[in-house]
């Protein structure tokens, strides 16, 4: 995406996930990208609020976008959410956001049925050419819709499978100085394992891993040698829950997250740039662990989410997490704080992300609010508000 007008999109999309401060060296920082990262997003408060913590927390409607594995353990046989994020706004952005559906249906006991949909707007877009001389405004979105299915291997481990389609529409089919843009599309698959050792009480262990968004690269125009990795990624996780008495439970959770995207090399190395950009996609994902140039350096990749919930009676929740990403890699530090209120079959649940930094070192994403409902029809109280 040469065009200065595209860039805009692209940098938009870059700020939601950098704090980097302009006053780092930045031959020192090599952060891992991707396009869509939109898919990177959490779009769903419940975890919003424990700092994206969600692969092995109990199951919820949100399930096939942490680890689809989790919903035939769900109580309840039906699960529907919705989640609306403004985004951005605290750099004075009011038509960027985030909404997203998702559901599950189990067949049975041990089958469920899982679908969900995420769309993300970037807002209006003054569209200009080199010379700065305006062409024409546009809504630049993007949006996945996937379809899963998941069952249990005993009673205590699942697994599932889901089936991804993307497509980013950033330049509107714009045709700028010879070059031709187009919509993106890709096709991306999720597998994900949970395992779950909570005893009837709710009291126990739990822990998951998933491979999502294992796909084709995403290209803007005609040329093969243009298209980008999608975020592939390996999520590990774990969570804990205490069951104090009758009303009084606390679930600590855990994940670590590793794009599975090969580190780009320097844009003046023309030759590893090209062997960079030629890459396969499977050879990407094997190569990701192994191409930053040091051990050190591949720790470095890894993010990191710890999150809490306290849940009183199944009908209040309260939520902290914190959310760390290395300095050089993106520098995505912040804490959230989240509730939950539970009411028959409805739940609603809302996070907060907290200022951080001042001046140019703050982070783009203070003030992010996430909105959710939730709803759980035929069965026993929710998980959201729960466990």
């Amino acid at each position: 995406m040469k065009q200065i007008t595209l860039k805009t999109a692209a940098i938009l999309l870059g700020l939601s996930f950098s704090g980097i401060s302009f006053a780092q060296d930045a031959n020192k920082i090599n952060v891992v990208t991707s396009a869509v990262p939109f898919l990177r997003i959490s779009p769903d408060a419940r975890a919003g609020g424990m700092g994206d913590v969600g692969i092995a927390t109990s199951p919820d409607p949100n399930s096939s976008f942490w680890n689809l594995a989790k919903a035939p353990f769900a109580t309840s046989p039906v699960g529907i959410s919705a989640t609306y994020t403004p985004w951005l706004r605290d750099l004075g952005l009011n038509d960027v956001y985030l909404a997203s559906l998702a559901g599950y249906y189990k067949l049975d006991d041990d089958q469920a049925l899982s679908s969900s949909i995420r769309y993300f707007s970037l807002g209006n877009i003054q569209f200009t050419d080199f010379a700065g001389n305006e062409l024409q405004s546009f809504r630049p979105r993007e949006f996945s819709i996937d379809f899963g299915y998941s069952r249990k291997l005993s009673e205590k481990l699942g697994v599932g499978v889901a089936l991804r389609y993307i497509n980013s529409n950033l330049a509107g089919g714009q045709s700028l100085n010879g070059v031709s843009y187009k919509s993106g599309n890709a096709v991306s698959g999720d597998l994900s394992l949970f395992h779950t050792g909570v005893n009837s009480i709710g009291h126990g262990w739990n822990w998951g891993i998933t491979l999502s968004n294992l796909g084709s690269k995403i290209g803007y125009t005609t040329d093969a040698q243009q298209k980008d990795y999608i975020p592939a990624n390996l999520g590990l996780g774990i969570a804990h829950n205490w069951v104090f008495d009758e009303t009084n439970k606390i679930t600590l959770g855990l994940d670590i997250n590793k794009l599975l995207v090969p580190t780009p090399p320097s844009l003046t190395d023309s030759a590893n740039l090209a062997e960079y950009r030629n890459k396969s996609v499977i050879s990407s994902w094997a190569s990701s662990f192994g191409d930053a140039g040091s051990f050190g350096e591949e720790l470095k990749e890894y993010q990191a989410s710890i999150g809490a919930e306290y849940s009183y009676n199944n009908q209040f929740a309260m939520r902290a997490g914190y959310f760390y990403e290395d300095k050089l890699k993106g520098n995505r530090k912040y804490f959230t704080l989240g509730v939950g209120l539970q009411y028959n079959v409805l739940g609603l649940n809302f996070s907060y992300l907290i200022p951080s930094g001042n001046g140019v070192n703050r982070n783009p994403l203070s003030n992010t609010l996430r909105f959710g409902l939730v709803v759980n029809l035929g069965g026993d109280a929710p998980a959201a508000a729960s466990k």
